[in-house]
């Protein structure tokens, strides 16, 4: 009982993790292009104010335009008060960017009170928590959409693992692997853990519970299952329906408990979750691939 008040009280604020979202704003910085996974449901090619969605950003920040653009939005009467999250959740993965990192320490610096927040693959969180742990990283979300590798093979296309291109199954148990001893690693530290799970019908579906029931073993605090966004390679395949997704969510909150108000965000959404701002930047620019 004491751990789960714990968790509560750590949670509070934090408007991805079960904190009031209808009050308590995130900021995310899109200092992180490069990525080291191939996503089969993943496509970078658009942009617009109107487009929702991991991996859609109107332009990269370096850590001190990335500082700069957080000094902008602190000091703003109306957007200012509701932040208590900065996170980095792309466009690429954050882990392997060390951008992260650099913009994290300036953060930290400058705006101790804010809670620092990551969303990564797991492809290197293993070599990366200790890390993320001394620059005293809040909150930590893990996308994981299969347990089995033949199930991640038919999700992920490619994975590129410190330097070398791993396809199919081989790729897909590497990273599978990561995910599960990175996010152990990650609860033993103390941190606060979501998981992401991308639900693809007629792929994945079977895999949910199984990853709802490992993590919850390792640590994890809330999962949160997201439809499959239909584009790149799985754009033959159906979004589930909302009554699809909310059967399983309360099928495995039985599991874990269930995230419930995402809106798939951009790398670089400000605000409230669903009512994103944009501050100092015009709301559709060039893509970024």
């Amino acid at each position: 009982m004491a751990q789960a008040c714990d968790m509560k009280n750590k949670i509070q604020g934090h408007p991805c993790f079960g904190g009031n979202h209808h009050k308590n704003g995130r900021m995310h910085l899109a200092v992180a292009p490069r990525c080291n996974i191939k996503c089969g449901y993943c496509s970078r090619k658009h942009d617009c104010a109107n487009e929702s969605r991991p991996g859609v950003t109107s332009r990269l920040l370096t850590p001190g335009e990335a500082l700069q653009k957080v000094r902008e939005v602190m000091a703003s009467p109306v957007v200012g008060p509701i932040i208590k999250v900065i996170g980095i959740a792309g466009p690429g993965d954050p882990l392997a960017n060390e951008e992260t990192f650099e913009t994290f320490e300036m953060i930290k610096n400058e705006f101790p009170h804010l809670m620092l927040c990551l969303s990564t693959n797991g492809l290197l969180l293993p070599e990366s928590i200790d890390r993320l742990h001394e620059m005293g990283l809040h909150s930590l979300t893990v996308t994981i959409n299969a347990v089995d590798p033949e199930v991640g093979a038919r999700i992920y296309r490619h994975i590129v693992y410190h330097g070398t291109h791993y396809r199919g199954t081989e790729g897909a148990a590497i990273l599978i692997a990561n995910q599960f001893e990175g996010l152990k690693r990650a609860a033993e530290l103390g941190m606060t853990i979501k998981v992401n799970a991308v639900l693809v019908p007629g792929i994945n579906d079977d895999q949910i519970p199984l990853i709802a029931a490992r993590v919850k073993e390792l640590g994890a605090f809330v999962m949160n299952i997201m439809p499959l966004i239909p584009q790149a390679d799985l754009a033959h395949i159906e979004q589930p329906s909302e009554e699809r997704l909310a059967e399983v969510r309360k099928e495995n909150e039985k599991i874990i408990g269930q995230f419930a108000h995402c809106k798939q965000c951009r790398a670089d959404a400000i605000g409230l979750i669903g009512k994103d701002v944009t501050i100092g930047e015009s709301a559709c620019a060039p893509p970024v691939r």
